[in-house]
């Protein structure tokens, strides 16, 4: 009886060993976040809603860039995002998203195409 409980021990600390050496975030490799924008306003210039989402179901991401190309900068807070130069943009600070969280933020002017160019799984 001892021994099947070591057993089980010792089988359940190997699966965690595994998945610490891959990294969790090994997972999630193909869960890359996603952008979607939506006009929510048809006035002039228009308004649009931007959802950032972590499609990951284990691992929270950060420093999120966006390509935003010549976003300006007075279009929203810097803590929603930060331009830091032409085509890059920082997501919330580059705070983490929980798994599976989705980020908002509304601009208005004529929409400006985004896509998530680089990020880190924080379980890595």
């Amino acid at each position: 009886m001892q021994s099947r409980a070591a057993f089980k021990l010792l089988s359940t600390f190997l699966t965690f060993s595994c998945l610490l050496n891959q990294g969790l975030g090994a997972n999630c490799a193909g869960n890359s976040p996603t952008v979607n924008q939506t006009k929510v306003g048809f006035g002039e210039p228009p308004k649009f809603m931007v959802e950032v989402q972590n499609k990951c179901p284990m691992c929270p991401i950060i420093n999120v860039h966006l390509n935003c190309g010549s976003f300006p900068q007075r279009l929203v807070s810097p803590r929603l995002l930060k331009v830091i130069g032409f085509d890059d943009c920082v997501l919330n600070a580059g705070l983490p998203l929980a798994p599976l969280q989705t980020f908002s933020f509304n601009y208005s002017h004529h929409m400006f195409v985004m896509h998530p160019t680089n990020w880190s799984f924080q379980c890595e």
